[in-house]
């Protein structure tokens, strides 16, 4: 028996060690475009900024670790470019474009996204760079050496912290987002208006509400200015940040049924074709608070659903739940957090919510080292919550999880007012922020009775 997963992101290699794990006979196969395996993206901007110190520190496993020490094959640096779901076999270039073609019993399509690039005059200019594999990284590295300023297009989590990562290399910054704020897909914009100042304050330059109209060069064909409206602004490299669209080609040519976004699959990540699967950004799973078809780009989400892909494979039962979307982002010193929906997004989606918003400290006032830290709960009308935004100095991942948790299991407003929370003065202050932004909620629930 032999399973073929196509790609090496975090969603396919943990399909392969689960499978192995559970099955120690099955023959294993990765076929990968990429030189490098086992390496987290979301590491790149901080390779940038210095605070990892190269990007072969972010480098997990090589492929013949995964030979000798999981029995897996890993073949790098080759395309698929078809799979014929009836004779049950992926067809490949290999690194030297030699076409080759392998059989399988199981199918994992874990393609992954591609690089959203606007099409624009001057995407093809020397100094216009994408952030999606670690060959990427290297290039914006060393291209950022030589130059002295940027512009980072696209304000969601990756385009922020690389917004970042170039600034602390000493370069002119600015960050030009379509939306009316920063984090339009994680943050409202009351909480959004805190990161800004945050990085105005970097002195980053913030453009807003604008598109990216056109990329110009110089005689020589590289960068020298960006047009965003109707007006330039000077630069010597652009990052294009602008998000990944799921990569469903090979799925459709596998005759996989595609939804409304992306690959189609059920809750054992099968997909419409006996014996193929399908995990990672190439795949829509359903949003546990609206219950509709959605996008988890995340690496944590890949982790989970490689999991339970690589379980039902070995032949052990496993389901893969509704999401909240749960990120987490850390810009300099500035944590950044959300977890389910958003209050505008609740609106856009006609339901009532109530919210609770608290400004407070991450230790005892009277502690040395207390950093602010702001907390947005978003309530349904019955007092349940369904959102949590934070955006503070410290402990702000610890915090989302605990209220993803709390959303997953119904948790209501006023079972937060009351909630037993641990206390220390280097640590927390005797009542936490997210007791007193559920108290503020709790005030308003109480005006509606």
């Amino acid at each position: 028996m032999r399973t073929v997963v196509i790609g090496s992101g975090a969603g396919g290699l943990t399909t392969a060690s689960t499978i192995r794990k559970y099955n120690k006979n099955m023959e294993i196969v990765v076929i990968t475009k990429e030189k490098y395996v086992a390496y987290s993206p979301c590491a790149i901007p901080y390779v940038i900024s210095g605070e990892i110190p190269s990007f072969q520190h972010i480098v997990m496993h090589t492929p013949e670790y995964y030979r000798k020490n999981r029995n897996i094959e890993i073949i790098t640096e080759s395309i698929v470019v078809d799979v014929d779901s009836e004779k049950r076999e992926v067809v490949y270039y290999d690194r030297e474009g030699n076409k080759r073609t392998l059989k399988y019993d199981y199918l994992v399509i874990a393609t992954g996204g591609e690089t959203f690039i606007p099409p624009i005059e001057g995407r093809d200019l020397e100094g216009v760079f994408k952030v999606k594999t670690i060959e990427d990284g290297m290039k914006i590295k060393d291209y950022a050496q030589k130059s002295t300023s940027a512009t980072v297009v696209g304000a969601g989590a990756i385009g922020l912290e690389m917004a970042y990562g170039l600034r602390k290399l000493g370069l002119k910054v600015t960050l030009v987002e379509m939306a009316p704020q920063v984090l339009p897909r994680a943050l409202d914009i009351d909480m959004a208006e805190v990161v800004l100042k945050y990085l105005k304050d970097l002195g980053i330059e913030v453009i807003l509400g604008k598109p990216l109209s056109k990329i110009l060069g110089d005689k020589d064909g590289r960068v020298k200015e960006v047009v965003v409206g109707n007006k330039s602004h000077s630069c010597d490299m652009v990052v294009m940040a602008t998000g990944v669209r799921p990569n469903i080609e090979l799925a459709k040519r596998a005759g996989c049924e595609i939804g409304r976004l992306a690959i189609k699959v059920n809750s054992r990540m099968e997909t419409s074709v006996l014996n193929i699967y399908a995990v990672g950004d190439c795949v829509e799973t359903v949003d546990f608070i609206t219950g509709q078809p959605t996008l988890s780009p995340f690496g944590s989400t890949a982790v989970r659903q490689g999991k339970v892909a690589g379980k039902n494979i070995a032949g052990i039962s496993a389901e893969f739940k509704p999401v909240l979307n749960a990120m987490v982002s850390k810009i300099g010193d500035m944590e950044i957090g959300s977890t389910g929906i958003s209050e505008l997004r609740a609106h856009q989606s006609r339901m009532e919510v109530v919210v609770g918003k608290a400004k407070a400290l991450t230790r005892a006032r009277y502690y040395p080292g207390g950093k602010p830290i702001y907390v947005k709960l978003i309530f349904d009308i019955d007092g349940t919550l369904i959102g949590c935004q934070i955006v503070g100095g410290e402990r702000v991942a610890e915090r989302i999880d605990a209220m993803s948790l709390g959303i997953l299991k119904g948790v209501t407003c006023e079972e937060l007012v009351n909630m037993e929370f641990s206390y220390a003065p280097p640590v927390s202050m005797v009542v936490d922020p997210i007791a007193l932004a559920a108290e503020d909620a709790w005030d308003k629930f109480r005006k509606l009775k």
